[in-house]
């Protein structure tokens, strides 16, 4: 499977939606502020200084992840999720390592997201991408029972 990145494109907005909502709903809820960032990916993802990007195989897109502003120099990767039919061919990770790299060519200083346990073979690829727990900032989200973060002032 050959992979590729595309930018955020507003057409491409519906394919956020779903693809983030099917994952929820087989894992978890769509909480109010998942639900909103959702249906509102310009509002809530782009116009506050983040991005977008998608992952196609043969020119179909197949998964997404975000980069949410959070405060000066601190983003969240966040909204990353990949089409049922799609998962187990590695796109998972390579979104996650496109929004490292994404998040590196901002001149982001720390990267953080916001995870479960339950979602072990996840917490395996941050791990193994060089995302570090740290404590849980409350508040954020109600399924989060770990935060991880890369320091790219350290690294």
């Amino acid at each position: 499977m050959e992979l590729q990145v595309i930018d955020y494109q507003p057409q491409h907005a519906p394919y956020f939606e779903k693809f983030n909502k099917a994952w929820l709903e087989e894992y978890f809820t769509v909480e109010p502020f998942d639900k909103w960032v959702l249906e509102n990916p310009d509002e809530a993802i782009i116009k506050t200084g983040g991005s977008i990007y998608f992952v196609t195989s043969n020119q179909k897109i197949i998964g997404t992840v975000a980069l949410r502003y959070m405060e000066d120099g601190v983003y969240e990767l966040t909204k990353m999720a990949v089409d049922k039919d799609s998962r187990g061919a590695g796109a998972g990770q390579f979104l996650c390592q496109t929004g490292i790299d994404k998040a590196r060519e901002l001149g982001v200083k720390k990267l953080v997201l916001f995870s479960n346990r339950v979602l072990e073979n996840a917490i395996h690829i941050y791990r193994k991408l060089g995302f570090t727990e740290i404590p849980v900032e409350p508040g954020t989200y109600k399924r989060a029972d770990i935060m991880m973060e890369i320091n790219f002032i350290n690294n």
